[in-house]
């Protein structure tokens, strides 16, 4: 097997660091940061990512709001977790232990990507009880097309050859490689950025968390779900998104009138990185409708 990430060695300039903490819950040792003062805000990262993905997003929230960002179960440098909390429902489970162990009740629930998912799964199960979430380029229904019949029969076949996860680890090691991967988001990242992702794609327990987390999710059941959430959404779409297509806001949207779609023009998957200001704007808004008042506020 590869290369795996160590806390002391692989994240001296780790964004944050100072805020990071290991806490454990669920059977596993997580990597959580914690920072901040006012509102509580839940941020759960996307598939494949990890707390990185917020290092700036947290950094221009901190002053007005408590936040928490768990490495989520395998990823980054939480341990490696039960087949359980794999799927979307077990994963909710899973962080809804971390919160308890921690004490901590947020009032906003933000996610990336497949965290957004994750935040709405807690929500719906009743796990949390937030007064707002915010979906940023949230990966809330099943791909269409050719990629939604192939993507998960995939990503199962993958988890299933021990192999694999190695073989992508190794070929993540090529710089160019993660570059590629990463414009292929609609994503464009400085070089620090890139760094981190293929770090955490170097490592061979990440690349199967994550690929355990794609092979194991169930969309279609998650949003034939989607009906009953009565929290106010907000969706942050990055237009220029090539992984989740911006149209996919519309089709939510569908499903819940109310909810307010936030267009980011010019910006791909990784919105949040390339301007975290302007995801941080829509957290404050978000925050702002639903009555939370930011710690700074007069």
């Amino acid at each position: 097997m590869g290369r795996h990430l160590e806390w002391e060695r692989d994240a001296h300039d780790w964004p944050n660091r100072e805020a990071s903490c290991f806490v454990q819950a669920a059977g596993m040792r997580w990597h959580v940061q914690v920072m901040g003062q006012g509102p509580a805000i839940l941020l759960l990262h996307g598939t494949g990512a990890s707390t990185h993905s917020f290092g700036a997003l947290m950094r221009l929230l901190a002053s007005d709001f408590t936040l928490i960002a768990p490495d989520l179960p395998g990823q980054g440098f939480t341990q490696q977790p039960p087949r359980e909390f794999l799927s979307l429902p077990g994963m909710a489970r899973a962080i809804a232990s971390l919160l308890r162990a921690l004490d901590f009740r947020p009032q906003i629930a933000a996610g990336h990507s497949a965290g957004a998912a994750v935040a709405i799964q807690m929500t719906l199960s009743r796990l949390i009880a937030p007064r707002a979430i915010v979906s940023l380029n949230g990966a809330l229904l099943p791909l269409g097309g050719v990629a939604g019949q192939i993507f998960a029969p995939l990503a199962k076949l993958f988890t299933a050859i021990p192999l694999v996860p190695d073989l992508f680890a190794r070929r993540a090691r090529d710089p160019q490689a993660i570059e590629r991967m990463i414009a292929q988001t609609g994503s464009r990242l400085d070089a620090k950025g890139v760094d981190f992702y293929r770090r955490l794609a170097s490592d061979p327990g990440h690349v199967a968390a994550a690929l355990g987390m794609m092979a194991h999710w169930d969309l279609r059941s998650f949003a034939s779900l989607l009906p009953r959430l009565n929290v106010p959404l907000t969706l942050v779409v990055g237009m220029q998104d090539r992984t989740i297509p911006p149209s996919q806001a519309e089709q939510v949207h569908e499903i819940l009138p109310q909810a307010k779609i936030v267009r980011l023009e010019g910006l791909g998957h990784l919105a949040h990185e390339e301007r975290p200001d302007l995801c941080a704007a829509a957290i404050r808004e978000a925050g702002r409708e639903a009555g939370i008042v930011a710690a700074g506020a007069s």
